[in-house]
């Protein structure tokens, strides 16, 4: 007989409810102080995330399989081996319209372009945060692709 796997669940939830829920074997994410690893037993943590990307790695009944997810940041929250990921916004990578990031990212630079020529440093921000959205979105896209 095999051993038993140690698997956790994890939930994503943004306000538009929950968008992702299974147990799995490993959550990885970016916190805002660096790359951090999660595995079964791990002691509770509440941290903030970043944009990023979150990889959630499945068991062994679903061959291991890695579900990739954009996020706009957060906090993450793991205690009695469930894990909360509570994002303003999170997109599966087999969800995200790749065209649709793209021309996001396009608009992002033209108006990083357009506010450094006026030197409006919240308008600068404001763009930075969009680009660095978009350029994570198609990152996601192109990893499980």
């Amino acid at each position: 007989m095999a051993d038993p796997e140690n698997l956790f669940i994890v939930n994503v939830v943004t306000p538009d409810g929950l968008i992702f829920s299974h147990h799995c074997s490993l959550v990885e994410m970016r916190a805002i102080d660096g790359q951090r690893s999660i595995m079964y037993n791990h002691l509770p943590i509440l941290t903030p995330l970043t944009i990023g990307e979150i990889r959630v790695k499945r068991g062994r009944e679903m061959n291991e399989t890695v579900n990739h997810i954009a996020i706009s940041g957060g906090y993450f929250e793991f205690s009695n081996n469930v894990a909360t990921i509570i994002a303003d916004s999170a997109e599966r990578s087999t969800r995200i319209n790749l065209s649709r990031a793209e021309a996001a990212k396009k608009r992002a630079q033209s108006e990083l372009k357009k506010a450094k020529s006026m030197h409006d440093q919240r308008s600068i921000e404001r763009a930075q945060v969009a680009l660095r959205r978009a350029v994570n979105r198609i990152s996601v896209y192109n990893s499980d692709n």
